[in-house]
């Protein structure tokens, strides 16, 4: 796990970008801040998508200290003009985590910590007094001075 972590910390993650952009044309803008080891382009999930790939990347230097170079003088810069965003690459979320999880997002612990609503609290909602205690407002209410649908008559 440490080569991961380290090979991570010499990653950045670019943003916005203009489906133009290639490969190589994010190796080439990225050159200048050191030794690239990968670019990574993620294709759409879609297949018959015709997109080349999904608006972000991946650029992989040899060393950690170039990464933060081009974080610094890349991010909010702009390529075939499109602001792009230039950041420390995140580790991969677990496979049952996040966007392109399998599971439904109100299955995932996360998720569910953070929303879920308590028993009690659920029968303190059932409990509060109704809003209206005189039933449904009428529907048509505040439209008697209205005598036909559409434009006034001239």
């Amino acid at each position: 796990m440490a080569a991961d972590s380290s090979r991570l910390k010499a990653t950045v993650f670019v943003g916005g970008l203009d489906h133009a952009v290639t490969q190589q044309t994010l190796y080439h803008a990225f050159l200048p801040f050191g030794d690239i080891v990968e670019v990574n382009l993620p294709k759409p999930e879609a297949p018959s998508s015709s997109d080349p790939h999904r608006g972000f990347g991946y650029v992989e230097f040899e060393s950690a200290g170039d990464a933060m170079d081009a974080i610094d003088n890349m991010d909010r810069s702009e390529l075939y003009g499109q602001v792009i965003k230039v950041a420390a690459a995140k580790p991969q979320k677990d496979a049952s985590e996040g966007l392109g999880s399998k599971t439904a997002i109100w299955e995932q612990e996360g998720w569910i910590a953070k929303h879920a609503v308590s028993e009690e609290d659920r029968q303190a909602a059932q409990q509060a007094p109704e809003a209206s205690e005189e039933g449904p407002l009428d529907p048509m209410q505040g439209l008697e001075g209205l005598d036909e649908a559409g434009p006034k008559p001239a």
